[in-house]
């Protein structure tokens, strides 16, 4: 069976992470794949990592994995307002000074893509697109710029995360572009954790998208009980409540 289990985009949520690690045993589900963006927006950046370091899980560098490795103030975001950039800017800030160096060195040293071949099928894993970690895929883009980059990597599917938004979308060559959502900060007003099971046989492609409750509050609590000055800005906890990134 040409079965792999992807997720990403945890963004310091334990409780988030630890529910989909439950979720994954209790299916029997096995060869995982991290998609990246451990850290970042939570307050769990350190158990995070651990987590994954400890089950060595192959993971890729998300644009805050890069931040956050290389003790930047710089995520690599990308911010609609002056007040979403002010609270970006005390997310990292929070994140780099409560992540252990090693985990840091760990981040520094991710990969940036991951190739695979599934059945028939040549299957790349990046965490924003394969031209930059930080390049959002929408589910909207032109069909004839997905096609150009899945020409330039040489992929018949593409397997992505750092939207927040989880979509399968068959091109008109055939080809796949899929993301795989968020585990710790959903955007698609479905608090859930969510994460997807890829199976390919042959040249055939057939994605299930998961999503499992975990305990909200205790994340947003967390993020709660740091300080209103220089703490995680508190706004996130009602985004996690609503699903909302």
């Amino acid at each position: 069976m040409n079965a792999i289990t992807i997720f990403g985009d945890i963004h310091g949520n334990l409780p988030a992470l630890e529910a989909v690690f439950q979720d994954i045993e209790a299916r029997g589900l096995s060869r995982l794949y991290c998609l990246g963006d451990l850290v970042g927006y939570g307050t769990f950046p350190n158990e995070v990592v651990n987590l994954i370091r400890q089950r060595g899980i192959p993971t890729l560098m998300g644009n805050y994995d890069q931040g956050v490795g290389s003790s930047s103030d710089d995520c690599g975001c990308a911010y609609k307002t002056d007040v979403e950039r002010r609270r970006g800017e005390l997310s990292i800030a929070w994140t780099n000074a409560h992540t252990t160096e090693d985990n840091k060195a760990f981040l520094h040293d991710l990969p940036a893509h991951i190739p695979l071949q599934l059945g028939d099928l040549q299957v790349l894993l990046v965490h924003g697109s394969p031209r930059k970690v930080n390049e959002y895929l929408f589910e909207d883009r032109p069909d004839d710029s997905f096609e150009r980059i899945m020409d330039a990597a040489q992929a018949d599917v593409l397997v992505c995360g750092h939207t927040h938004l989880p979509y399968h979308k068959v091109l008109p060559s055939g080809r796949h572009v899929i993301n795989a959502g968020s585990v710790g900060k959903p955007k698609d007003h479905d608090p859930r954790a969510g994460y997807i099971t890829l199976t390919i046989t042959g040249c055939a492609v057939q994605v299930e998208f998961i999503r499992v409750a975990y305990d909200v509050e205790r994340a947003a609590q967390a993020i709660e009980v740091t300080p209103e000055e220089g703490g995680m800005p508190h706004h996130f906890a009602q985004l996690l409540r609503k699903g909302s990134g």
